[in-house]
């Protein structure tokens, strides 16, 4: 099949990451895809190497989407996030449907959350009554954490490659010296908690090393880090903690920093999943929202993943939910956290995956 995959650069390079696994997917499944994206900068560290079967269009550029309009329609239209294509590519799809023996689909991909409603919603049809695609039905498909959801992106190979993993080496390979202290990947936005977290470590009795990807995390971070300098002094004998500031990851390499961490701080919607997959203790920070509608997301996902009391506190204080002291991260708490992630992703293997799912449903449709 060949499928248009529309996508607009919102949170950072989140949104571009979820698109550019699902694209490299349905490549991998035999499929041609488009990629329409209206930045695509962050692809050159993302995926340096590209993927055979995906191309990347520049949808801002107006002789690109007018020669796309007069090219053979795609099969099918995915709209990520409820971003709308260009008019003049939704009238040649929908030209192409009503004059074609075989369906098409157009799907509107949906962002995640575990709350009721996704369940309730997914897969069900909106029929278009105006503009170019009148006429038409669009399909909502919604990521989720249950079998009555579309499930999440997973590679078919992802288990296999988590297994012949080796720690030791991927971290020689990026020149990150450890010397058995706890390993903590962060990736974050400016959560206010964090000079506090970073403090406790700095004055704690276990060494830690703190992980930092590039962008907003290390900007945090070094800000943090120069307030508590300022206020305790710079770093001497006592001080457990160190910091390792990371380049941009490709999309694989960031797996591997989530496999080598003991403890993972994501955010956003596709670190999360990869959380998830690592297996590992992880807190999650969501994207935060004006009306503070992310604090029910947030509570509807702890209850999925059947979150202990520290970890749901952590949760809170760490999102800006609660307020209060964040919890001891001892080797107990740590253990129980990660008895809930492995738990939470035997779960998830059960359930197909995401690209699975949407073929099935596209597949029906057409």
């Amino acid at each position: 099949m060949r499928w248009d995959l529309f996508c607009k650069v919102i949170d950072n390079h989140g949104d571009l990451g979820v698109c550019w696994r699902l694209a490299c997917q349905l490549a991998a499944a035999g499929d041609v895809v488009r990629l329409w994206v209206d930045d695509g900068a962050a692809l050159r560290w993302m995926a340096p190497e590209g993927h055979e079967g995906v191309t990347v269009i520049d949808w801002a550029d107006a002789d690109v989407v007018r020669a796309a309009a007069a090219a053979a329609s795609p099969d099918v239209l995915i709209e990520a996030f409820g971003c709308e294509p260009a008019p003049e590519l939704i009238a040649r799809f929908a030209a192409s449907a009503h004059n074609s023996a075989s369906k098409h689909a157009w799907i509107n991909l949906e962002y995640l959350s575990a709350e009721p409603y996704v369940e309730r919603l997914h897969t069900l049809p909106s029929s278009v009554f105006r503009g170019p695609g009148e006429g038409l039905t669009k399909h909502f498909f919604y990521p989720g954490f249950t079998p009555a959801t579309g499930g999440l992106l997973r590679e078919p190979d992802l288990p296999a490659r988590q297994a012949a993993f080796d720690r030791g080496s991927w971290l020689a390979s990026r020149g990150i010296a450890s010397a058995g202290e706890r390993l903590v990947s962060l990736f974050c936005y400016e959560p206010a908690a964090l000079a506090d977290l970073l403090a406790r470590w700095r004055e704690g009795t276990e060494p830690v090393r703190l992980l930092v990807t590039a962008g907003r995390a290390t900007a945090a971070t070094q800000a943090a880090m120069s307030s508590l300098i300022a206020s305790q002094g710079s770093a001497d004998s006592r001080d457990a903690l160190a910091v390792s500031y990371l380049p941009h990851l490709p999309q694989q390499d960031f797996d591997h920093l989530l496999w080598a961490g003991d403890l993972n701080l994501v955010r956003g919607e596709d670190s999360l999943v990869r959380a998830l997959w690592a297996g590992a203790p992880f807190v999650w920070q969501i994207y935060p929202q004006d009306d503070d509608a992310h604090h029910t997301k947030l509570e509807a996902f702890l209850d999925w993943l059947e979150a202990p009391p520290s970890l749901r506190h952590f949760h809170r204080v760490w999102n800006g939910c609660a307020t209060g002291a964040l919890p001891a991260l001892d080797a107990q708490t740590l253990g129980e956290w990660r008895q809930t992630a492995q738990a939470a992703r035997q779960r998830l293997l059960a359930q197909d995956d995401l690209v699975t799912q949407l073929r099935r449903f596209v597949a029906q449709k057409r």
